[in-house]
């Protein structure tokens, strides 16, 4: 590749600007890493072992992981129907699922605030049933799955263009049902673009923020917890904990795409 950058000047040119966003990037995360790990070891060390940090982080993880599940559970049938068929309304459809990508993310925690709050629509219902979203661990859910899911869908719609439905033509003239034909032809040879898919939107519940901390400020998550700490303690307090999460966020995310390009190759 270098060499033919070398060869090409518009390349080089492309490079240049291209290396300007990473350079960005690992500006903003080397100063914060290089104030805590070097100039500031003993606060990041005291964050590894609070319990309440530890317990923020494991809900970021884990809440992010279900909104992640309910979104590939409810996701691939949506996206198998918008990538094979065409219907009336298929543009508004797709348009409405990825409505929360454009809107502001305290609009999207309003919204869903009023439809999930104990005095809500479907709060109400769901509360009767014993479970509840406001201040609850199944509002960082529903917050998260809400931001999160437009972006597994649009990928796995798009794994399922790239399959050809002849293949699965093939298989029920002999004799394959449309339910085997789907799950050991078109699901396989997806499975790559679901997988990436799943990677986006389990890092996008992650990152939720506004959303949640309208509908559940408690339990805290990772997010709410570093704002809560720096509106008490300031830096000192807060860039510890976000350390700590861009660690483990880069282990985890590097780990699982390595597993899918090792899965791509095979």
């Amino acid at each position: 590749m270098f060499s033919e950058i070398r060869r090409n000047p518009l390349l080089i040119l492309f490079f240049i600007f291209g290396m300007l966003i990473v350079v960005y990037i690992i500006a903003a995360l080397s100063n914060m890493l290089y104030s805590q790990l070097v100039l500031h070891p003993g606060d990041f060390i005291n964050v590894i072992k609070d319990p309440d940090v530890l317990k923020s982080i494991w809900l970021t993880l884990y809440t992010s992981f279900i909104a992640t599940a309910i979104g590939v559970i409810l996701g691939i049938p949506l996206a198998y129907i918008l990538a094979r068929y065409e219907f009336y309304g298929k543009d508004i459809i797709e348009a409405i699922v990825d409505i929360p990508i454009i809107i502001p993310h305290t609009v999207a925690g309003i919204a869903l605030f009023s439809l999930l709050m104990k005095r809500g629509v479907v709060g109400v219902a769901f509360s009767k049933l014993g479970i509840v979203f406001q201040d609850n661990m199944w509002g960082i859910v529903m917050a998260m799955f809400f931001v999160s899911c437009p972006f597994f869908v649009g990928t796995a719609r798009e794994g399922f263009k790239s399959v050809n439905p002849n293949l699965e033509s093939v298989a029920r003239t002999l004799g394959a049902s449309q339910w085997k034909s789907f799950y050991q032809i078109a699901l396989p040879l997806t499975s790559r673009h679901i997988f990436s898919g799943a990677i986006m939107s389990w890092a996008r519940g992650i990152s939720e923020f506004g959303a949640i901390i309208i509908i559940a400020y408690y339990p805290m998550i990772a997010s709410t917890m570093i704002l809560a700490r720096f509106n008490t303690n300031g830096l000192l307090g807060s860039q510890p904990i976000a350390v700590l999460l861009i660690i483990i966020c880069f282990i985890t995310f590097v780990a699982l795409r390595l597993v899918s390009k090792r899965g791509r190759r095979i």
